[in-house]
């Protein structure tokens, strides 16, 4: 492959500043830090399981709660995967990713679209992760697929601990993204000859 698929990102806000790399041309390599530990660690799993190799410096007004952070973290990451994809020549488009951890089950179905949803059947859980639960995980999802253009299905089969549910759910992301950005040819995968 002759191509480069890479992009840098930068966001600045009275809230959060952002800078975030990456190339999904990578090994699945990471440098996160966020100031927050669980977001920091939940990034590491979706760059580990995505192939993507991701760069993302960031701080945030967490004296008042990670929301901020977390939300424009998958602002940058999502504009960050719209730029490095470019023309969307050849992909697959399509990724499914069934993830088990312990007693949870999450299934994450995706399409490179260009028309950004969200599906987010995940049963609200009470409890946080650090400082993270499982609105903060749709805030972030959110933010992903509104600024990267995907359509995006996260369904919660079943699951009782927080922390195996937001590792599933961002593993699973990271293969089904994986999968969907596999180059498989030179065509643009629509019958519409676009994708936008």
């Amino acid at each position: 492959m002759d191509m480069e698929r890479k992009a840098d990102i930068e966001r600045k806000t009275k809230e959060t500043e952002i800078e975030i790399g990456l190339s999904l041309e990578g090994k699945g390599t990471s440098s996160i830090s966020t100031g927050d530990g669980f977001l920091d660690h939940m990034l590491d799993l979706f760059s580990r399981f995505s192939g993507i190799d991701v760069t993302l410096k960031a701080r945030g007004d967490l004296h008042v709660d990670s929301h901020h952070l977390v939300e424009d973290a998958g602002i940058c990451l999502g504009q960050a995967l719209k730029k490095a994809m470019g023309d969307k020549k050849g992909i697959r488009r399509f990724g499914f990713a069934s993830m088990p951890m312990d007693e949870t089950l999450v299934n994450t179905s995706l399409d490179i679209s260009g028309r950004p949803f969200l599906v987010f059947n995940v049963t609200f859980m009470k409890g946080r992760e650090g400082s993270f639960d499982t609105e903060d995980a749709k805030e972030f999802l959110r933010a992903l697929a509104t600024h990267s253009g995907i359509t995006l299905h996260v369904n919660l089969v079943y699951g009782e601990n927080l922390h195996h549910v937001n590792e599933a759910i961002f593993k699973s992301l990271g293969l089904a993204l994986r999968e969907a950005l596999r180059i498989e040819g030179s065509v643009l995968p629509s019958t519409k000859g676009v994708i936008d």
